[in-house]
């Protein structure tokens, strides 16, 4: 089962959103990620996605020096596409946006054509 873990602050929410998706951990699932931007005038989305344990995500979150003042987390388990990185959530299109969600939209193939009309990049065979 999934779960979301959203924060804003005026210090680093990167432990939040981990402690918060460590704590999901019971619910099960196959994958994990989080998508945070560095600071309120700040638009760049930084994004680490790991497939198997929270932990694995944390550690490449340590390598990777994440840090941001506001950002999303999710734990996936997978409905429609397979267990990968490129599957897990958060997603972005162009970099200017990060989303997550629980459940199964069951018309995302028709969002899907609509958005990608209007620019939007989709890279993961999930529904969202």
């Amino acid at each position: 089962m999934c779960g979301i873990v959203a924060a804003i602050a005026q210090r680093n929410i990167v432990s939040i959103l981990t402690d918060g998706l460590s704590k999901l951990e019971y619910r099960g699932y196959d994958s994990a990620g989080v998508a945070v931007i560095a600071s309120a005038a700040s638009t760049q989305i930084q994004t680490v996605r790991r497939t198997g344990r929270v932990a694995q995500l944390v550690a490449q979150i340590s390598a990777d020096k994440v840090a941001g003042t506001r950002g999303i987390g999710h734990t996936r388990w997978a409905t429609h596409g397979g267990v990968t990185e490129a599957n897990a959530h958060p997603h972005t299109s162009n970099n200017n946006i990060a989303v997550v969600h629980n459940g199964i939209i069951e018309n995302h193939e028709e969002l899907r054509a609509a958005l990608q009309a209007k620019g939007y990049v989709f890279t993961s065979q999930t529904d969202t």
